[in-house]
């Protein structure tokens, strides 16, 4: 995957605005020529035409229109991320209050919220997991600055909340050595299989049960867990198969006793930010909200 090159932005964004390269070259103390082969460089990485001579002056494209207002809104939240972390007493860290929905496994909340942690020293996680109400609760009022969930809010509280799609992924089933012989004639395997499952109010399990029945699967229920930390746990030591976002399949297997004996992308599992807000501010929810989407899942 080929990254974007923010100085080549920068300099589009520069001459967008003055009008002109001449013009960007004093603003960015830079020659003309520089800023030449610098827009042309863009141009080749995003393979579109962004400005349009007429006469004079150079005139955005419908392309370059759209990359404009990227730019305007990167380059806004830029200064605002300074402006956020000039703005704190000395020694004093940014904080960002997560709320973690407790059937999310905790390889995926990590792999979300890693890009904050990245995105500057100065950063404090809290992070609170719980049901989805009191999850809310807390959102509502302002006790938490985003809440991490497998499905968009529709529960009742006093603030209306937004949903934000960070990306989804299909399941993949994961079962200790004891129980590995089930990879053969998957998913037929999973009849009368012992299974673990998160509990009925998960998004997830409602998705497994039909699943199930589409398939004509009647597998043994070995357990219901609230907790995908517990579910983990007894999926390890052999009590049964257990379902995973696929998207830490590679991290399950590496990482913990257990194989994939099988996977279906007609199980969708979806991982929201839900804010208070329409459009995401807090400068840490926003490289989590990037990195899910450009990095994690593909949405």
């Amino acid at each position: 995957m080929s990254w974007l090159n923010y100085h080549h932005l920068l300099y589009f964004w520069t001459v967008a605005r003055a009008g002109s390269i001449a013009k960007a070259g004093e603003e960015l103390h830079l020659a003309q020529p520089t800023i030449s082969s610098q827009l042309k460089l863009l141009e080749e990485s995003l393979g579109h035409k962004l400005f349009e001579r007429q006469g004079r002056k150079l005139v955005l494209t419908d392309v370059g229109r759209t990359v404009m207002r990227y730019a305007d809104e990167i380059f806004r939240l830029g200064n605002e991320l300074k402006n956020v972390v000039a703005g704190l007493p000395p020694g004093q860290q940014l904080r960002l209050n997560v709320g973690i929905l407790d059937v999310i496994p905790k390889l995926v909340a990590e792999q979300l919220l890693k890009p904050a942690l990245e995105a500057g020293p100065s950063l404090r996680i809290i992070c609170r997991e719980g049901p989805l109400p009191q999850l809310l609760a807390s959102l509502a009022l302002h006790e938490l600055d985003v809440v991490l969930a497998d499905a968009p809010s529709s529960e009742p509280v006093s603030v209306r909340s937004f949903n934000h799609l960070l990306g989804k992924c299909g399941v993949s089933f994961f079962a200790a050595d004891s129980l590995r012989h089930l990879k053969k004639d998957f998913p037929r395997s999973l009849d009368g299989a012992p299974m673990l499952l998160p509990s009925d109010e998960s998004s997830v399990r409602r998705s497994l049960d039909l699943w199930f029945e589409r398939q004509g699967l009647r597998p043994l229920i070995a357990g219901d867990f609230d907790d995908s930390a517990l579910l983990q746990a007894f999926g390890q030591s052999g009590h049964g198969v257990f379902a995973m976002p696929s998207v830490i399949e590679a991290q399950m297997e590496r990482e913990y006793n257990c194989s994939v004996i099988g996977r279906t992308d007609e199980i969708e599992t979806c991982f929201y930010a839900i804010t208070v807000e329409r459009r995401l501010r807090h400068p840490a929810v926003v490289a989590i909200a990037e990195a899910a989407r450009s990095q994690i899942f593909s949405v």
